[in-house]
């Protein structure tokens, strides 16, 4: 199965699918086609009798994701927000282990798909950083309570405010990620991690992920997306918001 932005490949015994972010000219940047096709995907792949690992990939060596493209919210278009935290929650309720591959830049929005994620191997040259208040917007798609469960409320904080970015072994000291390897290894290890799992029983493994998810959402929830597009809304209304957005967008 293929979408023109968002690609899927099957592994033999279709145990383990390949789910790539196909933008690799902008970066894997999340615009309204490619959200509206990782949903698609997802939905697709939950049908999948025997799905054991999804590996999330974005195509290219230069980024997992650039984030959401700017382009669509610019235009005026805010399905965005709904559609981000859409697929947020697909990839979060896969019916699988999703392992995010993630190399180069991992901005945004791209490190809220990343955080939907069970597990995240990390290349040594990962850049991460969540510009959105130097965009002008609040961090949507149930951005915010997820990295809170990650990070904890001080970090997210810190984060999200300074806009600063962090290194893949910064993100490892943080447990935000598995474990981090040299560039030319990520596939590789990424292959294998996917191949023990899949050889497990997948009742037991889903059985784990369906436990761990519902202990987290106990923790801090991520359903709010209604506040989401208040935020977001209130942001495009605000006058420094919208300049800080329009400096921007003219650089």
């Amino acid at each position: 199965m293929g979408h023109r932005l968002v690609a899927v490949e099957y592994g033999v015994g279709r145990r383990i699918a390949n789910l790539t972010l196909n933008r690799p000219e902008k970066r894997n940047a999340l615009n309204i086609v490619l959200l509206r096709e990782l949903i698609a995907a997802c939905r697709l792949l939950n049908q999948e009798p025997d799905l054991r690992v999804v590996i999330v990939r974005g195509a290219g060596d230069k980024a997992f994701s650039a984030g959401f493209d700017l382009g669509d919210f610019a235009s005026g278009d805010t399905s965005g927000t709904q559609l981000g935290f859409e697929a947020t929650e697909a990839l979060d309720r896969l019916n699988a282990i999703t392992i995010a591959a993630i190399q180069g830049h991992c901005i945004g929005g791209g490190v809220v798909l990343a955080s939907a994620c069970d597990l995240r191997i990390a290349a040594e040259n990962t850049r991460f950083a969540i510009p959105e208040i130097d965009l002008g917007i609040p961090l949507g798609w149930s951005g915010l309570p997820r990295l809170v469960r990650e990070f904890g409320p001080a970090l997210t904080k810190e984060l999200v405010i300074t806009c600063r970015p962090f290194s893949a072994d910064e993100a490892k000291s943080w447990r935000f990620v598995n474990e981090v390897v040299a560039k030319d290894q990520l596939d590789a290890r990424v292959d294998v991690l996917a191949a023990e799992i899949a050889k497990k029983p997948r009742f037991g493994v889903l059985a784990t992920k369906q436990q761990v998810r519902i202990a987290s959402e106990a923790m801090v929830a991520t359903h709010h997306c209604d506040l989401d597009r208040v935020l977001i809304a209130a942001a495009g209304a605000d006058d420094e918001s919208r300049a800080t957005m329009r400096a921007y967008l003219d650089r």
